[in-house]
């Protein structure tokens, strides 16, 4: 096969709330970790151990702040996007490297202020999906239903 591809899908838990970025121009960035478990049984004790990977993720102009509004620390989502390296240069004068996740698409599989609707309080109104200029779409959380819990995103 003579072409190539780059592309990442994790399911995930927020490990911190959505940074925001703005700049002059009007365009946005969004930044925030999501952590990945791996769980396995470790033949020779017997002992379940669970392994995290961390991931940086970014998400580029209306997107971004789609998860700023609706993602908090903690919530499950899905993402799907492609690897990006940046190089830059630390305070100390090293070079720093860093691997991210650019996202093209997401799903939020669970929020907490979904959570808190459940429970009678009040939690957004589910909107339809929306598309920035890089062609993220996102769909804004969705109350629940017994219907809706097998459900998956892909």
């Amino acid at each position: 096969m003579s072409g190539t591809l780059n592309k990442v899908m994790l399911i995930g838990h927020l490990g911190d709330e959505v940074k925001m970025h703005y700049f002059e121009g009007g365009g946005s960035i969004g930044r925030f970790p999501i952590a990945t478990n791996e769980t396995y049984t470790n033949k020779s004790t017997g002992e379940r151990v669970t392994n995290t990977d961390w991931h940086n993720v970014v998400v580029r102009n209306k997107a971004a702040e789609i998860c700023e509004k609706y993602l908090s620390k903690g919530d499950k989502v899905y993402v799907e996007g492609r690897l990006k390296n940046r190089q830059w240069q630390g305070e100390d004068g090293n070079t720093r490297y860093s691997t991210e996740v650019h996202v093209q698409e997401f799903t939020f599989l669970n929020t907490k202020k979904e959570g808190m609707q459940n429970n009678g309080g009040s939690a957004p109104v589910a909107q339809k999906p929306a598309s920035t200029e890089n062609k993220a779409s996102s769909s804004a959380p969705a109350p629940a239903s017994s219907e809706e819990d097998d459900d998956l995103p892909f």
